[in-house]
């Protein structure tokens, strides 16, 4: 039997859910459908959210011969060959729609060669991924098309949609449905994770399990979906653009000291089970936001880090909460990031001049001849260990990288050695 995600799937624009800066009365897609002239375009975001169901719709009340095809299991010999065998038919239709799933499987030399089949306008091209386009698609394509991003579905969408499915449903003529609790359809809602695809397969799983055989009827039970569900969804791609926001947000939210935020966003990364990514990110947030404010965190998360690497799952996820709580809970500076940043762009950009001759190295049989380290002042042999001298490179003098912190401890450090200093004159 046909699966509901494929027998009940809209085949009017007005029937999706969703995507309602895109799709409705007046938007953009909507009026691109009623003009008929249809742009090459790019459809990008998560799985379920209405990509193919859109180009369906758009290929058939455009009149167009539709095309599908999902560049993950054909290349480019089979992309032409298809569409030459459809241009022998365009007589009977007003153009070509190529559907290409899954265009970031193509490799940029594949894709380059897809230029040669859209740009005499035969062909619209309309591609979907789940990855970022900027990322993972050639630039003359790119340059060539319009890309609408496609978000999550919101759980009201999908209750709605979940509804239009039950109707359709009601023309069975097997079963009869004789209640829907809304408590069920909730549920289902709550769980996709924005995925009607997926809050549809869920719907099937209930209606199944809701089947009552002597009277061929059918109830759609909040039971009955919990029963037939599995752990929620979770929309992650460790290469993809959902997985490198989820750890943006992660990373954002401990410098922002977010601590219920970051609780969330790290809960993410371990239901992905990314802990070579989490650990990335705790240690680099160590150095890069707290810093120098709190010396001793990066011995700390590295011993959290070091736990959770041995641990594994599902035991990893204490001690990655606890570098993730106390993170958070730090005070910040980005003291260490700035300073070394500007060190690294004088490095990069500007003449850094000569290593001064008393900082060279002079262990060596000739050096005293050369000049090396002959006017070297060795601090350990002066008051508080410390001796007014140039260090850096003469077309550097005077450069200043590091700006402490508005912090207790750089505060502290930084008031320390203005002290040292003025009592050295």
């Amino acid at each position: 039997m046909q699966p509901f995600a494929d027998r009940l799937r809209p085949n009017k624009i007005e029937d999706m859910v969703g995507q309602k800066h895109i799709i409705g009365k007046n938007k953009v897609m909507n009026r691109i459908i009623e003009r008929g002239n249809i742009p090459n375009m790019i459809f990008y975001g998560p799985p379920g959210t209405g990509k193919t169901t859109l180009a369906n719709i758009i290929a058939n009340v455009t009149g167009k011969k539709y095309v599908k095809l999902n560049a993950v299991n054909c290349g480019v010999k089979e992309i032409k060959e298809v569409i030459e065998s459809s241009k022998r038919d365009l007589f009977s239709y007003n153009g070509i729609i190529l559907m290409l799933d899954e265009i970031q499987a193509l490799n940029r030399k594949q894709q380059q060669s897809l230029l040669e089949v859209i740009e005499d306008g035969s062909v619209t091209l309309i591609a979907s991924t789940a990855d970022n386009p900027y990322f993972v698609i050639y630039k003359a394509i790119l340059s060539r098309s319009t890309v609408f991003e496609f978000k999550p579905i919101e759980k009201e969408d999908i209750v709605e949609g979940l509804k239009n499915c039950i109707e359709k449903l009601k023309d069975s003529k097997t079963y009869k449905i004789n209640m829907v609790e809304d408590e069920a359809l909730y549920q289902i809602a709550n769980i996709s994770n924005g995925d009607m695809r997926t809050a549809i397969n869920r719907l099937e799983l209930a209606f199944n399990l809701g089947i009552n055989i002597s009277d061929a009827t059918v109830d759609i039970t909040l039971q009955n979906v919990i029963d037939s569900s599995i752990a929620k969804s979770v929309n992650y791609d460790r290469k993809g653009d959902e997985g490198y926001s989820i750890l943006s947000a992660f990373h954002k939210s401990l410098r922002g000291s977010d601590v219920d935020a970051s609780l969330h966003y790290l809960a993410r990364l371990i239901k992905a089970e990314d802990i070579q990514n989490i650990t990335r990110r705790l240690l680099c947030v160590a150095s890069e936001d707290v810093g120098l404010a709190v010396p001793n965190a990066i011995s700390i998360v590295y011993a959290c880090v070091s736990s959770a690497l041995q641990l594994g799952f599902p035991e990893a996820r204490l001690p990655l909460a606890q570098a993730t709580i106390y993170l958070a809970q730090c005070p910040k500076s980005n003291s260490v990031i700035n300073a070394i940043d500007k060190a690294i762009y004088d490095v990069e950009n500007n003449e850094i001049g000569e290593i001064p001759n008393h900082l060279k190295d002079a262990h060596y049989s000739g050096a005293a001849k050369l000049g090396r380290g002959i006017e070297y002042k060795y601090p350990h042999n002066y008051k508080n260990n410390w001796v007014d001298q140039e260090y850096l490179p003469n077309s550097l003098k005077d450069r200043k990288y590091y700006i402490p912190g508005e912090n207790k401890n750089e505060r502290a450090y930084s008031s320390y050695w203005k002290q040292v200093k003025e009592n050295s004159k």
